[in-house]
């Protein structure tokens, strides 16, 4: 009988490659400082145009959170072979559905670092910036009986969008992403946009809100209050919950700052340190959804 491959030992950031018949994807995993006992929750982050996976690490510090709040993260890594710009490719229709291409991919990846780490089947996310954050809100929603919530950060919502021109428009805040149909029931998300955001334009955040909106979720309920983070950046932060009082979308805008993950390192690119720290409200966020029992199976 064939033994399972080892387990990461605690506090190691690793590299490897999975293969499926979708194709092939490098990935770095963090398992994160404590015993090997426990059954963590795994967060996927997806990078954006131009990033590598140790770039994305560095920049987000979301491997010394992990520490801290004992989470696993997984960074899968767009190939320059896939995408000359190392974007994911979202605007494409085979990219945009359950069972295909890159959404395949990354779910299938996801099950794999799952049964490596012994991690937690009922407490998975996922998160991404820009085209990262577009890749995340569509695999959240194609693998909803994967992933529990999403995190967007300066990206857009899930929409009809099948073609790079109809994806740059839409991240000029040009073309419409929802669709006309009744939308189903869209996973928890927490998004996060500069309102000075030269590349993805900041119209799009309320994508999101216009999305859940259309859900089959019945009324929603709003709250905003206003903050200033540590490094002078003020922001504006809206709770949308359903009549039950379940947060179902949770939007910052960071006011001043433009196309970079807010609270970032400078170590990595795309980052604006003075913001408030995007990583920590994500996992923050993240760790307060669990998915109920016998909702479905995450195996395929």
């Amino acid at each position: 009988m064939r033994r399972p491959p080892a387990r990461p030992l605690p506090g190691s950031f690793i590299d490897g490659v999975f293969d499926s018949k979708h194709g092939s994807l490098r990935y770095k995993l963090y398992t994160p400082r404590g015993s090997t006992r426990r059954r963590l929750p795994i967060v996927v982050m997806l990078h954006g145009c131009s990033q590598s996976a140790g770039d994305f690490a560095a920049g987000t510090r979301m491997n010394s959170l992990a520490d801290e709040l004992g989470v696993i993260i997984l960074y899968p890594e767009q190939s320059a072979s896939a995408n000359v710009g190392r974007c994911w490719n979202w605007h494409r229709p085979d990219n945009q559905v359950r069972g295909r291409g890159e959404p395949a991919m990354i779910a299938g990846l996801t099950r794999h670092a799952i049964a490596l780490c012994r991690a937690d089947p009922s407490r998975v996310y996922i998160a991404g910036i820009s085209a990262g954050g577009v890749a995340a809100a569509i695999i959240g929603q194609a693998y909803s009986n994967l992933f529990v919530a999403v995190g967007v950060h300066s990206g857009l919502a899930c929409g009809a969008v099948d073609s790079l021109g109809s994806a740059l428009a839409a991240m000029r805040g040009r073309a419409p992403l929802i669709r006309a149909a009744r939308e189903v029931r869209p996973r928890p998300t927490i998004v996060f946009h500069g309102d000075c955001d030269k590349v993805v334009h900041p119209s799009n955040a309320d994508s999101f809100r216009a999305q859940l909106e259309r859900s089959t979720l019945g009324p929603i309920v709003s709250r905003t209050r206003q903050g200033q983070s540590a490094g002078g950046r003020a922001f504006t932060r809206t709770e949308h919950r359903t009549a039950r009082g379940d947060v179902m979308l949770e939007s910052w805008t960071i006011h001043g700052s433009g196309h970079a993950w807010s609270g970032g390192a400078r170590s990595g690119s795309y980052t604006d340190p003075a913001g408030p720290d995007a990583s920590r409200e994500m996992l923050r966020f993240f760790l307060a959804h669990r998915r109920r029992p016998a909702t479905g199976d995450a195996s395929r």
